[in-house]
């Protein structure tokens, strides 16, 4: 819920700023209320974290949260604070699913009573006094849980609440043990799952872990300590217990070398006093009694063997509060409950924030189920909603670097890629415009896109035409006479040539252009949803699925429409550039220089266009001169289009600037012109070459002067002057019943109403806990 992420923002120092003290003393049980209050408060925490639990509230409650490895003694450490057994180990619950123990202190109950928390509610069920049906219960509800979401461990906790009059008022979240292989039947990746869930449950720093290791592993090896200490590096929070104490026992004979083991100096600082624990090894069927009196006998046991057969003994004053599952059962109780206190009135401030929060979306919601029936409302809302969507389209297409371009941005083969238009037809030679390995879009991208249709356009070769097609359109026009005939059919090649080979660039411009400004739609809602969060409220339609696809689907017509008016209006330009009546083709020195003396004269009523020519050739100096000077000029180099990317020209690669010619289509216009030097009575030739420069006037009249101004144009003024008429007109210019389609889809009534008695439910008990804890603060 991002609403509860606030408290994760508040201050925790409460929880942080404490350290363990380095020996258990009277302190504890001074700052400890009397135990009628003590529970009370107690009582108070265990709500709060039930509450929690069941609505996914985020709340820094002091928790302690039990770690270790498998078989190092956690199972039955928490089977020795409650007080009973209930085979815990048999079921495993520790490896797959964690457990939130509330263990409350209540005289009354001489036999120990449990009740699980529903599932996804913070309510208890019927109590479970069958230690049997307490593991079996645990078990199920786990297999459930894992089935459910079809993993090999859950993070999510189930909540046993046991109330008995020989265990103490203490919650403790017991983790899964850590392991190094996954067991038969397992998931290879379990190990590695487990390792990770921990870490979460174990990081929030309101919380207090308790790490339990062995006695027979030595500091220096630890599989795990570094783990914990990965989790809190100078062990601020961390209690560490060393479980199966009386292991080790034997192998102390002085004191020193107890004194030693007991101080774990040089591993976990000077500030940090492990405990040392033992607990009865039999796991057989005893009587509730028995079994504590067995936890009772195991403490004394280990202190009269460091007395009797130790010589010297060890520092009573220094360790024994730090000995035996006594001294460390009061400790937690005390040290919780230290906190607990601390903790009241930061505690008390969130749920104030809580509730607020909880009531404002209450009283949203209530506004949604009214506004079902408000159309003058939704209207409004939906409208406001869809003009700050297309302004936010306008501000991109000017320029803009939020949202971060990093990640929504494309490179030149992103976009190639997702538009499905992976290069230009016609164009083999690889495009990379400037620019095309950095992350843009809107305005930025559009112009890369304009630059890199430039850089296609010139790269195109002017295709090569036979001798037959040729003899056809020539010889046609010869038959109609005059010195214009030779020219005309150029022309007219170059025309055709033209419109087959530059028709298909422009629709894919246009085609890469729309996929650019589509893209804009999802960048324009998270850069509302960016305004929104700094309070600049442009009408909440958050909820609304119907109403945000119509505003998509609209969006994506109005972009679609532009693209195909587009494709009509450039496809023009083509036409009006390669009409006959266009005088694009004969605006050059070159093409009104032929005269009754030039190489295109006819000496016969018939050219011949085979390979074998035999007329010879007529020098006519100026002639060439001015045929030489034409072809200078269509193959010029203009300066590029400063760009952040330097261009370059390597290999089959072209990334230069849009008027840059390849070197083929210069080295082919000086071939032309040395073909006419050595055969100047090649009809062939000169009709080739006189059309090519016709291809390259028509080219560059076409894309410098028609082409780049209605793309601009076309595409960028009606996203700025005309697009919030075009969806004003689509989505609101309707009857009201047409424009209700967009928000009450069938059940969404049902589904708002469901969610209001949740939030009801919720806002109830967070008032209650608010209540209790108001109680509590009063006596600290």
């Amino acid at each position: 819920m991002a609403s509860s992420d606030a408290f994760l923002k508040l201050p925790t120092a409460y929880a942080t700023n404490d350290t363990f003290p380095s020996s258990f003393s009277t302190k504890h049980h001074e700052i400890t209320a009397s135990p009628s209050f003590s529970k009370s408060r107690f009582e108070a925490y265990n709500r709060l974290q039930s509450a929690a639990v069941a609505f996914g509230e985020k709340l820094p409650i002091p928790e302690i949260v039990a770690l270790g490895g498998q078989s190092d003694g956690k199972s039955s450490l928490l089977e020795a604070l409650l007080g009973f057994q209930f085979n815990v180990r048999e079921v495993e619950m520790g490896t797959c699913r964690p457990l939130i123990l509330q263990m409350v202190h209540d005289p009354t109950a001489l036999d120990p009573r449990c009740r699980f928390q529903e599932e996804d509610s913070e309510e208890y069920g019927s109590p479970i006094v069958s230690s049997a049906a307490i593991a079996d219960t645990i078990k199920s509800r786990t297999d459930a849980m894992l089935k459910k979401t079809k993993t090999a461990v859950s993070s999510k906790p189930i909540v046993m609440r046991a109330e008995y009059a020989h265990c103490p008022n203490l919650t403790i979240i017991d983790t899964p043990g850590f392991v190094l292989k996954a067991k038969k039947g397992e998931p290879e990746s379990t190990p590695e799952e487990i390792l990770s869930m921990v870490i979460s449950l174990a990081s929030p720093p309101n919380r207090i872990l308790l790490f339990l290791q062995q006695s027979s592993v030595e500091w220096c090896s630890s599989l795990w300590l570094d783990a914990i200490r990965d989790i809190d590096p100078t062990f601020r929070r961390t209690l560490i217990v060393v479980s199966k104490f009386d292991n080790r026992l034997k192998e102390f004979t002085e004191r020193w070398e107890v004194d030693r083991y007991l101080s774990a100096s040089g591993y976990l600082g000077e500030n940090t006093q492990p405990f040392f624990v033992a607990l009865p090894k039999e796991r057989t069927s005893v009587s509730n009694d028995e079994f504590r009196r067995q936890i009772s006998q195991v403490d004394s046991d280990v202190i009269r063997h460091l007395k009797e057969n130790v010589k010297g003994g060890y520092d009573e004053e220094k360790y024994k509060s730090h000995i035996g599952f006594g001294c460390l059962r009061d400790y937690l109780e005390s040290e919780l409950h230290r906190r607990y206190k601390e903790a009241t009135p930061a505690i008390l401030a969130l749920l104030e924030q809580r509730c607020s929060e909880v009531t404002a979306q209450l009283n949203l919601l209530d506004s949604k189920i009214k506004a079902t029936s408000d159309v003058a409302h939704l209207r409004r809302s939906s409208m406001m909603f869809a003009s700050s969507i297309c302004n936010h389209v306008g501000a991109l297409i000017d320029g803009a670097a939020d949202p971060d371009p990093e990640q929504w941005g494309r490179t030149t083969d992103e976009e190639k890629s997702e538009s499905g238009m992976g290069s230009w037809p016609g164009v083999i030679s690889d495009i990379r415009p400037p620019n095309s390995t950095l992350r843009l879009y809107g305005g930025a991208a559009f112009e890369r896109v304009m630059h890199e249709f430039r850089c296609a356009a010139y790269s195109v070769e002017y295709p090569t035409v036979s001798r037959e097609k040729m003899s056809n359109i020539t010889l046609a026009h010869a038959r109609r006479g005059g010195g214009r005939g030779i020219e005309e059919a150029a022309a007219e090649i170059a025309r055709a040539a033209a419109k087959s080979w530059l028709a298909p660039l422009l629709d894919t411009a246009c085609e890469r252009l729309a996929f650019v400004l589509r893209n804009l739609f999802d960048l324009a809602i998270e850069k509302n949803q960016h305004h929104f969060d700094y309070g600049k409220k442009t009408g909440d339609m958050d909820g609304y699925v119907g109403f945000h696809a119509a505003l998509r689907r609209s969006y994506y017509c109005f972009i679609q429409d532009l693209a195909k008016q587009r494709k009509q209006l450039v496809r023009q330009h083509l036409d009006s550039v390669t009409s006959p009546y266009s005088e694009v083709c004969y605006e050059t020195d070159l093409l009104f220089g032929l005269g009754p003396k030039s190489t295109f004269s006819y000496r016969s009523s018939c050219l011949d266009f085979s390979d074998q020519e035999n007329i010879p050739p007529v020098n006519n100096n100026k002639d060439q001169e001015k045929l030489l000077k034409a072809a200078g000029e269509a193959s010029m180099t203009v300066p590029e289009t400063p760009s952040p990317d330097q261009p370059k020209e390597q290999g089959n690669f072209i990334e230069a600037g849009a008027r840059k010619h390849h070197p083929r289509i210069l080295g082919e216009s000086k071939m032309l012109g040395s073909q006419r030097g050595s055969q100047a009575g090649s009809a062939y030739s000169e009709i080739c070459s006189l059309a090519a420069q016709h291809f390259a006037r028509i080219r560059e009249v076409l894309v410098e002067r028609s082409v780049t101004t209605a793309l601009n144009s076309g595409f960028l003024t009606p996203c700025r002057e005309r697009l919030m008429v075009a969806l004003g007109l689509e989505l609101f210019a309707v009857k009201d019943d047409k424009f209700m389609d967009m928000f009450v889809a069938p059940g969404a009534i049902d589904i708002l109403q469901s969610e209001r008695e949740s939030l009801l439910k919720r806002q109830k008990i967070l008032h209650s806990c608010l209540n209790e804890f108001k109680t509590v603060a009063t006596s600290l």
